[in-house]
């Protein structure tokens, strides 16, 4: 029979990916900044010294808890804060120095490329100077076959569409439809993807 302190607990991962408000107040918040800091140990395993593609993966299956196809390769250093809202698909690629900050979700379909320093950040905090060390998150959604480039961040809530590229060094603040390049800060429209041999439209 689980105490209330259980349930407690067990109710600040739930409210922490349901995009709720969370506070370093409430009962259950050590043991949610304890996990953060056990991944961060795993993390830091990870990146000292060399590691075969194969190590490199179970690194990666200890941070998020799920299996990582052997088609993934991650190339560290690798920074991450709680890993367990993570999900990687098929042949994805993770080039050196990228962060992912998962607590409010992330999800990587198939095929996405991430380039160097890319961070992807799904935590906010609330605006309220009183309260600001209260955070919120929310999910990023990475579609199939998208191509994201050097230094680049996306923010909570972004969901980039099947295809697309974004831009070095951009921010992503909004939403990418499918099939379109974007770049800059914050990152904007720049063209259509036109596969079959044609030139991409304006």
């Amino acid at each position: 029979m689980a105490t209330e302190k259980d349930n407690t607990t067990t109710d600040i991962f739930e409210k922490d990916l349901s995009g709720a408000m969370v506070s370093p107040l409430e009962q259950g918040y050590d043991r949610l900044i304890g996990a953060i800091f056990d991944t961060m140990k795993t993390a830091y395993e990870l990146n000292e010294g060399y590691h075969t593609p194969d190590e490199v993966r179970s690194y990666l299956s200890r941070i998020t808890g799920r299996e990582i196809d052997p088609s993934v390769t991650l190339l560290p250093p690798f920074y991450v804060d709680y890993g367990k809202n993570i999900r990687i698909g098929k042949n994805c690629w993770i080039q050196q120095g990228c962060t992912f900050f998962d607590r409010g979700g992330i999800t990587l379909g198939n095929g996405v490329f991430i380039a160097p320093k890319v961070n992807l950040i799904t935590i906010n905090h609330d605006p309220d100077p009183a309260n600001r060390s209260a955070t919120y998150g929310r999910p990023i959604v990475i579609e199939d076959n998208v191509w994201i480039g050097i230094g680049a961040t996306v923010l909570p809530g972004v969901t980039i569409g099947y295809g697309s590229i974004v831009g070095a060094n951009s921010v992503v603040t909004h939403d990418v439809p499918p099939m379109t390049v974007v770049g800059g800060n914050p990152a904007r429209f720049i063209k259509k993807i036109v596969t079959g041999g044609g030139d991409s439209a304006d």
